[in-house]
């Protein structure tokens, strides 16, 4: 009896354990991470895009020699092969109605996008609008509702906190990575400008990447994920979600993004302009001008003013300003620390669009034209004289096919682009004059 026992006690044991090793390992297998990728994946998309491309084809390639090139391309009509490009991103879905955000350089010159969720469906999506400064874009499919992350909140990440990359790197759909946040408010320079307050992690974000989520461990949004920088080893970057949101909401509403004006003419403060000018403050920007009825005027701001900060956040160059004032909405109110005097103050001011009607104002005092639109084409019909464009040759009469590289077929095109270069020093003006197109540089004068 006693041996019957215990194989009874025995096989009581046998039969219990393992369900409670069982149960304690899917507890602890099942992490906030796993939770978040679950929560997360439905709604992040491979992106693919098409593109025709044309290439020259030599007749002979077995000659290399730069002397017959010369001679082939004198004696023979070149001929152009085109072929079609493929290249890969991803996206993630922020509404249930079918908006995607993912980067500009993904979808830049795709001539068909195609987006694939995790469960293979398949959709043909438009571009929204894209932004090249912030390397966003937005797209949109004909599907609701669909599986959408939710925007989280970039300012309150932590160093050292875990994050959740999900995307395609180099074609491999859907491949979650994990890292920590190494640094906030990175700058990163590239071969074609300089971006700012990148989120710095160290979660493996390769091409392909470029557009999908950064995750927090709760599975909330807190960036898209770059892969612009092509010397990162073990390195990767996120545009910060809080920053994306505005544009985001300007693509969606109106197709671009509005920057919003302030007024303010600032460039770097080099410790020679600091020299000269008898200043002890080495970081920061200096005002050099104001513009008339801006905000910065109404707010106060002077000439030699230096600001050091925008919104508590330091600013160390001209390039970095614009980009602080970008990040703000028409309306939004902006602290700017000034160093005036040798004492430091605040100046709240609120931005404001920069008003369409003055765009006339500008191209006559800036250009010395004025501009009209007669049957869908734009004329020059009056050349200030002593301008710029008298200097230049320009007349009345002459046809405006393009300014500062952007193809101008309206009277609001040729505005919207005049306010958006307006503090530049000079811009390219395509003009034709009966059969003869010419593209002239021309220099501009103040700003009024």
């Amino acid at each position: 009896m006693r041996v019957t026992c215990s194989r009874v006690v025995l096989s009581i044991v046998v039969a219990v354990v393992p369900c409670t090793v069982s149960a304690g390992v899917d507890s602890i297998r099942r992490t906030p991470v796993v939770i978040a990728v679950e929560k997360a994946s439905p709604a992040v998309v491979n992106i693919s895009t098409q593109q025709i491309v044309e290439r020259q084809v030599r007749p002979f390639p077995e000659f290399r020699d730069p002397l017959f090139e010369d001679f082939f391309r004198d004696f023979f009509e070149p001929r152009r092969e085109r072929y079609q490009q493929t290249s890969l991103g991803s996206g993630v879905v922020i509404r249930a109605d079918g908006y995607i955000l993912t980067n500009q350089h993904v979808v830049l010159r795709g001539t068909h996008v195609k987006v694939t969720f995790a469960d293979n469906r398949n959709f043909d999506a438009r571009l929204v609008g894209a932004d090249a400064d912030s390397d966003l874009a937005v797209l949109k499919i004909d599907s609701e509702p669909v599986p959408f992350i939710k925007m989280g909140d970039s300012d309150d990440i932590m160093i050292g906190e875990t994050v959740i990359a999900i995307g395609n790197p180099f074609g491999l759909s859907h491949t979650v990575t994990t890292g920590v946040v190494s640094a906030v408010g990175r700058s990163l320079k590239t071969a074609d400008q300089t971006y700012y307050d990148f989120i710095q992690t160290d979660a493996s974000i390769n091409p392909g990447n470029s557009g999908g989520p950064l995750l927090n461990i709760d599975g909330d949004l807190i960036g898209i994920n770059t892969a612009i920088y092509q010397r990162a080893q073990g390195i990767g970057f996120a545009i910060p979600i809080n920053r994306a949101r505005r544009i985001v909401n300007d693509l969606i509403s109106y197709g671009e993004v509005h920057v919003p004006w302030v007024g303010a003419i600032v460039q770097d403060l080099t410790p020679e302009l600091a020299r000269r000018l008898g200043l002890p403050q080495r970081k920061g920007v200096v005002i050099h001008g104001i513009e008339n009825g801006s905000p910065a005027a109404a707010a106060g701001l002077q000439p030699a003013d230096i600001i050091t900060e925008i919104d508590g956040r330091g600013v160390h160059s001209a390039e970095e300003y614009d980009q602080r004032v970008r990040d703000h909405a028409e309306g939004a109110e902006i602290q700017f620390t000034i160093v005036r005097d040798n004492g430091s103050q605040r100046i709240n001011l609120r931005a404001r669009r920069f008003p369409l009607e003055r765009a006339d104002n500008l191209a006559w005092q800036l250009i010395g034209i004025q501009v009209g639109e007669d049957r869908g084409t734009l004329r020059v019909t009056r050349v200030r004289s002593g301008s710029s464009a008298a200097r230049t040759g320009i007349e009345p009469g002459d046809v405006i096919v393009a300014l500062a590289g952007t193809a101008v077929k309206s009277l609001d095109q040729f505005r919207r682009k005049m306010i958006e270069i307006r503090l530049a020093q000079a811009a390219l003006l395509s003009i034709r004059r009966g059969p003869y197109l010419y593209n002239v540089n021309v220099a501009f004068g103040a700003v009024p």
